[in-house]
């Protein structure tokens, strides 16, 4: 654990405010759920919650299951990092923090597709090449009205493009994957 030097009081509602840098840091938003563990120490630890997270291994098992039925590379994010992916590199993709374009097209709550005058994003943040990617379709992931991640087709086939039944594809899964983390 590292520690910032920081020091904040609780107040009379047993409050403590996050300081900005480490809220900007975390990149922890207003609303964000925090989990909050203690150590025998008597440490208080909080760690941001993700819901998706709780779903690790089935969402591991969609993925695959994907990228069996469509031959594109799947890949399901949380808000903040890549959780499950099957059909590439699981080094280049696992765990690493998504990119800001990817961050909005989760809070536009809207399926994205390249095409129609959209070009490929990048999927995560350290991504130089987004261009690598010849079709992409991108669904928000939104449990009772909050975006709290995404699934991703894509494919850097030349030969390959996605549409209609792609978009229908991810939104149901989208749907699934929600009402799955709500029991």
């Amino acid at each position: 654990m590292k520690a910032t030097g920081i020091v904040r009081r609780i107040d009379d509602l047993g409050r403590v405010v996050v300081p900005k840098e480490i809220r900007r840091t975390l990149r922890i938003r207003e609303g964000d759920p925090l989990e909050i563990f203690t150590d025998r120490e008597g440490q208080v630890i909080l760690k941001k919650y993700s819901p998706i997270g709780e779903l690790n291994e089935f969402a591991t098992e969609y993925c695959e299951a994907l990228h069996d039925n469509t031959n594109y590379t799947a890949i399901i994010s949380d808000r903040d990092t890549i959780i499950a992916i099957s059909g590439g590199s699981r080094k280049e993709y696992l765990e690493k923090r998504i990119s800001p374009e990817l961050e909005k097209i989760i809070e536009s709550r809207k399926t994205f597709i390249t095409g129609d005058g959209n070009e490929s994003i990048k999927i995560f943040y350290e991504d130089e090449e987004p261009e690598k990617y010849t079709a992409q379709v991108i669904t928000p992931i939104v449990m009772q009205g909050d975006p709290i991640g995404s699934i991703t087709l894509l494919t850097k086939e030349e030969s390959q493009t996605m549409g209609e039944l792609e978009i229908i594809l991810l939104e149901t899964a989208a749907k699934f994957l929600s009402k799955q983390m709500e029991h």
